[in-house]
């Protein structure tokens, strides 16, 4: 069993707590990634989605993972689990020093994430309207 965790860094301007637009943890927030066969190397062509939400059987044994797939060269199940829990967004003073958040860990067997692609479904704070509101409850207090 390997964990992958899933590391985000970026340039914040403005903007803090980038995140999927439900939290770290939303149950159908897709994280597309592109996936490497461990038995055989072949590198998935197109990326593939995995959510909290969908689980499969897993096809010997007992037990569900987020996604089950077959190698199209070798033929090769591989599996991942998404193991909710461990991500946290990304904050400007995060983004200021050069540091990265964990969004999500993956437990994977039989293939190793080699690259995440962003899609839709971001959100993130404007740093101007916290301002405001940290005064006005300044203020109120």
């Amino acid at each position: 069993m390997v964990y992958y965790a899933l590391l985000v860094g970026a340039e914040l301007d403005g903007l803090t707590n980038l995140q999927p637009s439900g939290g770290c943890d939303d149950p159908s927030f897709p994280y597309y990634l592109k996936l490497k066969c461990e038995n055989c190397g072949e590198v998935t062509a197109k990326s593939t989605y995995v959510t909290l939400s969908e689980q499969v059987d897993l096809p010997k044994g007992h037990g569900t993972a987020h996604l089950v797939q077959k190698c199209k060269l070798c033929g090769r199940d591989g599996t991942i689990v998404m193991i909710p829990g461990q991500g946290t967004p990304l904050t400007i003073e995060q983004s200021q020093k050069e540091e990265k958040t964990c969004l999500m860990v993956f437990d994977c067997r039989g293939y190793e994430p080699v690259e995440f692609s962003f899609g839709a479904g971001w959100k993130a704070e404007s740093m101007n309207f916290l301002s405001m509101m940290r005064r006005e409850n300044a203020r109120l207090s």
